[in-house]
């Protein structure tokens, strides 16, 4: 589970009763389709014809634009989950981060959730003596990415839910 018990209203739109405003919703949608697509290749290097991860990232990219409703992004991101569920590995994190990232259409919150099965993709793609170097690179690869708007409150998240997301933000 990653997602906390108590929510930070920081991470809750402003429609519901929250603080955080639709730009910085969709800002942080894009940083985590982001962060899924860096480590996409695992999935799709294991299941070339699977495009269900590829159609996740792709309908979180539109719902930032207007262009897809939030139901349709978020089953997409159901479907992309589905697709990790019989993997193992580097593939079966990829595909969960793509799914991640497109239901944070509908809660901004799992845009953690991006990132840290990226981080773990990239963790379980590395040889065994070069995983704690690779989570170190792929975090900093996606800290590097983070919008100035949401930076804070990313990194501060991040701090937060670190042993949620398996201790993957240190």
């Amino acid at each position: 589970m990653i997602l906390p018990t108590v929510r930070d209203p920081r991470l809750i739109t402003v429609r519901r009763g929250g603080t955080l405003s639709d730009a910085d919703h969709r800002l942080l949608a894009l940083w985590a389709a982001s962060c899924a697509e860096h480590v996409l290749h695992h999935f799709e290097s294991s299941r070339p014809d699977d495009s269900r991860p590829r159609d996740a990232i792709a309908a979180i990219r539109a719902w930032t634009r207007g262009d897809l409703a939030m139901m349709p992004t978020r089953a997409s991101g159901g479907h992309a989950m589905g697709a990790a569920r019989e993997l193992h590995g580097a593939a079966r994190h990829a595909a969960y981060a793509a799914g991640q990232a497109a239901v944070v259409a509908h809660v901004a919150e799992h845009d953690l959730g991006a990132a840290a099965y990226a981080i773990k993709a990239a963790r379980a793609a590395a040889a065994d003596d070069e995983t704690d170097a690779a989570g170190r690179l792929e975090c900093r690869w996606q800290r590097d990415r983070l919008p100035d708007a949401v930076r804070a409150l990313v990194l501060e998240d991040q701090e937060r839910r670190n042993d949620l997301c398996w201790n993957v933000f240190q």
